[in-house]
């Protein structure tokens, strides 16, 4: 239990806790998300809102696929659109709603391409979408031509000036788009699925009776290729939501997020919960949240007030053709809507950008005389509750072969007269994977299952009897998440980590092996899709390290396994177990024997550190030996060989790669001294020291150190060095505060670059260096650069690592639990206060 939730309990305040308005956040926060966490549990039980308001799109899966989550409340029998937005109905389909032909050339075309009297006859005539064979929904081939330029021509009859429309479009990598010649989009290097882009006046203007095109340029940097996009119109039947409620404010806390809007004479307060503390191992691994709401009168009046919430078998699809099967289940006090595929092709799909195809989503609500769950026809059920406040009567299974056919699965609450004092209530949303992954070619359950011995409806039934004391666990959580982080970093930092928790925490999925290891797997997010990759541990392992070691071994035990069981017999460990959601053994394409052999030795020592005790070292001893003693041999001085930045190149004699490894044989030395293995801790404690003299003559370079030791007039973050400091080493005096010094005359208006390379820098990594630093105020130079990064980027997705710090634009990889790296300041502020 952590110090701060033990003193709560011990002076009485956590009864404090307890007895505060659970809609109120116990800090509110005034960073700009640039996604909203609203449902996290695990990479494929993950929903985002990418707008400042709540209702001002349709909310996503990380990975960009649309997850519709609609909310909406009835006001004396007018309708707030609070979440997400009405339906859509298609214009001009993608390829998932319906195949389409456009026409294309992989040769850049000559003239006025985009425009709408263009000759297209010598392009060739294509199904949607384009793309190479790693995606899904490909009609057309594109495959080895770097670049692609497609024609898609219609007709329009109705005049649609006056009625919002909505561009949506899927692409990989750099893309453009224009709509009778006019550009309205245009991408750096980035991929992205379904993102919908209302038209503007002007936009709309360029449309015309008869004869239009939009035209399409997209060029493949690397891996995989796609191009789909159509047009959308809002459903008539549906024109009752199209009314949004006036959002007053949101808050992002670690578990919780809280936002409060004006809905005409009512306020309303909805609080999205998911109960992941990290010392509750049954929370952490339950793929099941709340979301809460409170209405209240606001003009001394009472009003009559409805709570709808709706969502689709979306949650439960990675292609919208795949057919689905959706059911009413009522038992126990609880009715549910269960939706799934029919095929259920359970752990089959592998890869990065995919949602979960297996397994029931299913939303969860009392059953009472007030509230109602429902599954019936998209467009008439949210009909019926504009009209009367109620749900359409519920049909006892749906099964649909078309997207355009899929059901709402609608909960509501009708609270009645409502007055100043308020009403509230809460429903939930859950996912039953069934199987989470297949590991050493067994599958195997997660951790909150226990074997099978627990169901989903028995989780469902324990998340809504525990509601309750739960909600306010979460308030006390969040109290000493914020508290931790703002002691050691400042309220900006704090605000930081409040948004990155759920998103690392959501990134990995919790079980058991079959010896009762506890296993902690992280999804390589938005940068290959690989599984429990050994340097997204690594720069994961602050938060873990801080509150709870256990979830730290979690994650380095299966690596160490596989090489103790022979199946990898090189002298460094492996990179990764596999491609999420299978871990059967390493798939990325090359080693990286100095990063990861470095990450894992010095990760053992840190445990070693959190817990006052080396004896998961002692059960590894043999292996982190061997990897320790590659390390000194080919450490030094590395060859040309990947390293987790190796997205920016990798370089013969990275002087940081170098440090790693340094560090890495003084950890080996601090886990032999710990074990009582006094000579073996001196010896090597000598050679890291020696090793780190020679770095320091090999690197200098006047007022910094190079970021290879052979080329003149370069730098990088010398991140690694952190770990010299927390454990007061000395292995490097002086270079820290040398190399800080010289990179605050580097800075760029978002963060320090990465290196000399480029203008793009890792905000982990950032975080990292900033620590380093020999006071708060030097600290808080480093990090109000990422504050502003994250407030003020148009890059509208889940907390991304790899960014612009010029222009303050993602590179890519969003949604990736490494940084759970910037807790690194408090494990600092804990490891060295102890």
């Amino acid at each position: 239990m952590s110090k701060l939730l033990t003193t709560l309990l011990a002076t009485g305040l956590l009864c404090q806790v307890q007895a505060a308005d659970l809609f109120t956040p116990v800090q509110k926060t005034e960073l700009r998300a640039p996604s909203v966490p609203l449902i996290t549990s695990d990479p494929y039980l993950s929903i985002w809102s990418p707008y400042d308001k709540l209702n001002e799109g349709i909310t996503q899966h990380w990975s960009g696929a649309e997850q519709s989550l609609l909310g909406a409340i009835r006001v004396d029998g007018k309708v707030y659109r609070f979440m997400g937005t009405q339906g859509l109905e298609v214009l001009l389909p993608m390829a998932d709603n319906e195949v389409w032909e456009g026409t294309y050339t992989f040769q850049k075309p000559t003239g006025s391409w985009t425009e709408v009297e263009y000759n297209a006859a010598d392009w060739k005539i294509g199904k949607a979408g384009f793309g190479s064979s790693d995606r899904s929904l490909v009609g057309t081939p594109w495959t080895s031509q770097p670049d692609i330029w497609v024609r898609r021509e219609f007709n329009l009859n109705d005049d649609l000036s006056s009625r919002p429309l909505y561009l949506k479009y899927s692409h990989d990598d750099v893309f453009e788009l224009y709509l009778n010649g006019m550009r309205l989009v245009s991408t750096d290097y980035c991929w992205r699925d379904k993102v919908l882009l209302e038209l503007t006046a002007e936009a709309k203007k360029k449309l015309r009776k008869g004869k239009n095109v939009i035209a399409a340029h997209c060029h493949n940097t690397t891996g995989g290729a796609y191009v789909d996009f159509g047009l959308f119109v809002p459903s008539s039947k549906t024109s009752a939501f199209e009314n949004p409620a006036i959002q007053k404010s949101v808050s992002v806390l670690p578990t919780q997020t809280y936002y409060t809007f004006t809905c005409g004479p009512v306020e309303l307060d909805v609080v999205f919960t998911a109960p992941l503390m990290l010392d509750d191992l049954d929370l952490v691994s339950t793929p099941i949240n709340y979301i809460s709401y409170q209405a209240r009168a606001i003009d001394k009046k009472q009003h009559d007030v409805q709570v709808y919430i709706e969502t689709t078998p979306q949650l439960a699809v990675n292609d919208l053709m795949q057919p689905t099967t959706s059911k009413v289940i009522r038992r126990n006090g609880l009715s549910y809507v269960q939706a799934g595929t029919i095929d259920q092709p359970i752990t089959n799909q592998t890869g990065d950008l995919i949602c979960i195809d297996w397994g029931y989503a299913y939303i969860a609500g009392n059953i009472s005389a007030t509230t109602a769950v429902s599954l019936g026809d998209f467009n008439e059920m949210k009909a019926s509750f504009a009209s009367t406040g109620r749900l359409l009567p519920s049909q006892a299974e749906v099964v649909t072969r078309n997207a355009n056919d899929m059901p709402a699965m609608s909960y509501t609450d009708n609270l009645g007269k409502v007055s100043a004092e308020g009403k509230s209530g809460f429903m939930m949303i859950g996912y039953d994977d069934i199987y989470s992954i297949e590991y050493m070619y067994q599958r195997r359950m997660a951790y909150w299952k226990h074997d099978g011995k627990v169901t989903i409806f028995d989780a469902f039934e324990r998340a809504k009897e525990n509601y309750g004391n739960v909600m306010n666990r979460c308030r006390a959580y969040d109290a000493m998440i914020l508290n931790d982080a703002e002691q050691a970093g400042g309220r900006k930092y704090a605000e930081i980590c409040a948004l990155a928790y759920r998103q690392v925490i959501a990134a990995h999925k919790l079980f058991k092996d079959e010896k009762g290891n506890l296993l902690f797997f992280s999804k390589e997010n938005n940068s290959n899709g690989c599984i429990n990759t050994v340097d997204l541990t690594y720069p994961s392992a602050p938060l873990f390290l801080v509150y709870n070691p256990d979830l730290q071994k979690a994650m380095m035990t299966s690596i160490f396994e596989y090489s103790a069981s022979g199946r990898w017999n090189k002298p460094f460990p492996a990179h990764d177990l596999g491609t999420y959601p299978k871990a059967n053994g390493q798939t990325y394409g090359g080693d990286m024997p100095v990063e990861e052999g470095g990450n894992m030795v010095i990760l053992t020592a840190a445990i070693a550190k959190a817990e006052g005790n080396a004896d998961y070292a002692k059960r590894y001893w043999d292996l982190l030996t061997i990897w320790t003693d590659y390390l000194i041999e080919y450490g030094l001085d590395p060859e040309n060989q990947l390293c987790t930045d190796d997205f920016a190149g990798h370089w013969a004699h990275n002087a940081n790669l170098s440090i790693k490894a340094i560090m890495g044989v003084a950890a080996y030395s601090e886990m032999a001294r710990m074990l009582g293995m006094n000579e073996i801790a001196d010896r090597y404690a000598a050679t890291s020291k020696k090793m780190a003299v020679k770095w320091e003559e090999m690197a200098r370079e006047g007022d910094h150190y190079r970021l290879a030791f052979d080329r003149e007039n370069t730098w990088s973050q010398k991140y690694n060095m952190i770990w010299d400091k927390m454990w007061n080493l000395n292995l490097f005096p002086g270079v820290a505060e040398k190399e800080i010094k010289y990179y605050l005359t580097k800075q760029n208006t978002y963060g320090l670059p990465l290196d000399n390379r480029q203008t793009y820098s890792k905000s982990d990594w950032i975080m990292w260096t900033a620590t380093m630093a020999s006071d708060q105020a030097t600290f808080e130079k480093f990090i109000d650069p990422v504050y502003k990064y994250a407030n003020e980027t148009t890059s509208r997705v889940p907390m991304n690592d790899w960014h612009f710090t010029d222009s303050g634009t993602w590179v890519g990889f969003k949604a990736r639990s490494v940084i759970g790296g910037y807790w690194i300041k408090v494990l600092m502020d804990k490891t060295q206060n102890k």
